[in-house]
């Protein structure tokens, strides 16, 4: 059994948590954060040590996931979180035209994706894309999307994948004897 809505997170000295009825607040160097949790849930602050408790068990689902994100807005506002994406195969390759990303990702057409303001995003070779944010759901969601515009097939392994991802390979059609 899990016990991740146990444990005790230290809040940094350059972030501040702000409790109000059932939304939490956290406020660091790189930006603001917060999130609504369940009813049933209580969140203290003491001493630079912040706890996640429950009430009773009927809400027991909540209570991991509630410590999980608080802790991902500490480690937002004060390191921020990224996904490195790679292009692979003939043509494949990322521009950046504004506030917009522009794919080109072997159809015949160019897909145009629009940056959220909350995010940077850097092209650092035509291949590679850096995306960057304070949230880390919006961080790994917009990675998702671009990657979901061509997901690595698994023959060649053309596509957009993760930086880090290993791509499963086929061996595809043997020649008749």
């Amino acid at each position: 059994m899990s016990r991740i809505g146990d444990r005790i997170l230290t809040v940094p000295e350059n972030v501040t948590v702000n409790v109000n009825n059932d939304v939490v607040s956290v406020k660091g160097p790189k930006g603001e954060l917060s999130t609504e949790i369940a009813k049933g849930l209580s969140v203290t602050v003491q001493d630079g040590n912040l706890t996640v408790s429950r009430k009773n068990d009927a809400i027991k689902k909540f209570h991991g996931t509630a410590n999980a994100n608080i802790a991902n807005m500490i480690k937002g506002v004060t390191e921020g979180f990224t996904k490195k994406l790679e292009a692979f195969g003939v043509g494949y390759r990322f521009t950046l035209k504004g506030s917009t990303l522009v794919v080109n990702d072997g159809k015949s057409h160019t897909d145009e994706v629009e940056i959220p303001s909350d995010l940077k995003v850097e092209v650092p070779s035509t291949t590679e894309v850096i995306i960057s944010g304070i949230d880390k759901c919006r961080v790994g969601n917009f990675a998702a999307d671009i990657r979901a515009l061509r997901a690595p097939e698994p023959y060649k392994g053309k596509g957009i994948h993760y930086k880090d991802e290993q791509i499963r390979r086929k061996e595809g059609k043997k020649a008749s004897k």
